[in-house]
């Protein structure tokens, strides 16, 4: 799944990015945007992981968003 897609749909990932990273915040989703950096710093200061490893983290859910599909709406 391309990122620009997940942050031009972000409404629709933010779910399963909550189920992901359940310690961030509504308001930190909110926040995010969809902007893949914003996001990989927010996995890196709740959760205590190097840069590195939120961005593993990332892609791995990227590439598990290619299952779920893009909304069509």
């Amino acid at each position: 799944m391309n990122w620009d897609r997940i942050e031009g749909h972000w409404d629709h990932f933010k779910g399963s990015v909550k189920q992901q990273w359940d310690k961030l915040t509504d308001e930190q989703l909110q926040v995010i945007a969809g902007k893949r950096e914003h996001l990989a710093r927010q996995i890196q200061e709740t959760y205590g992981v190097s840069k590195d490893e939120a961005g593993k983290q990332l892609y791995d859910w990227q590439k598990q968003q290619k299952d779920a599909g893009t909304p069509t709406h």
